[in-house]
């Protein structure tokens, strides 16, 4: 592990990787919708051997005081241990959280959904949005391929017909799509040696010293970001990384089109 580990290391200081792929390069990209039946909107998302599934429920409840006239939306994750020796059973662990939060923030900070028009009374009852995501390999860069997976889901989901007089959701009845506006993707900048890079794989992961998560919508806006790691980036280094993100943001986009 460690002679891996040094490998990896020296071949990143000098710009280059064990599959031989550019620095800004991601692994094979598919993206797959509609694929668990019961679910308003479901897509799972490959980055190379990394898979995650994503799916959307919705039901009606209670606005929350602060935001009377809008939607809710809550967003979670599971790692499961037919994922990696490494997750464990049980509660979700920090990790998962914190996976879960990053994503929530990129799509909340968007405006993706238009939550105001979830609203069905207001004060009283509103339209929830819950997004459940499973990892169901995990190959490295779990972030990138949980926020796509969450995204094209959302802009496939469909709402249940709700009865306002008798109070009752149909989830027979779908009809009408998300009021979705924008669609954030995620890019996650890694930092092996001096350099940066994007879409690592597992090998690749447990070498990098920090990395920046960029959250830009379809205007090229930066909406969110997260660090990782307990090392620095630099300021030039951030800005790299935003160059990175704004141009592999905008490639990853054009592909999600081609599924909504």
């Amino acid at each position: 592990m460690i002679i891996q580990k040094q490998f990896i290391s020296g071949l990143a200081s000098r710009k280059m990787r064990i599959d031989k792929r550019g620095q800004d390069e991601f692994r094979d990209i598919t993206i797959e919708t509609g694929v668990i039946a019961k679910a308003e909107g479901s897509a799972r998302v490959k980055i190379g051997k990394t898979e995650v599934i994503a799916g959307v429920k919705m039901g009606v409840g209670t606005p929350f005081p602060d935001r009377p006239d809008e939607g809710v939306l809550m967003i979670g994750a599971e790692f499961s241990p037919i994922a990696s020796p490494d997750f464990e059973k049980g509660p979700p662990a920090e990790d998962a959280i914190e996976l879960a939060r990053v994503v929530d923030r990129g799509i909340r900070e968007s405006g993706a959904i238009d939550m105001k028009k979830l609203c069905i009374k207001e004060k009283e009852k509103t339209w929830m949005v819950f997004v459940d995501i499973h990892i169901l390999n995990h190959a490295g860069n779990l972030i990138d391929a949980a926020g796509l997976a969450s995204i094209a889901a959302l802009l496939t989901a469909k709402m249940p017909e709700y009865d306002e007089e008798a109070g009752t959701v149909s989830y027979e009845k779908k009809h009408k799509k998300l009021p979705m506006k924008f669609k954030p993707v995620p890019i996650t900048v890694f930092k092996m040696s001096d350099s940066l890079f994007l879409d690592p794989n597992l090998e690749e992961e447990d070498v990098t010293s920090v990395s920046l998560t960029v959250t830009t919508k379809d205007d090229g806006n930066i909406v969110a970001l997260q660090k990782g790691g307990s090392q620095s980036l630099s300021l030039e280094e951030i800005e790299k990384a935003f160059e990175l993100s704004l141009k592999k943001g905008a490639e990853i986009r054009k592909l999600l089109e081609k599924h909504i």
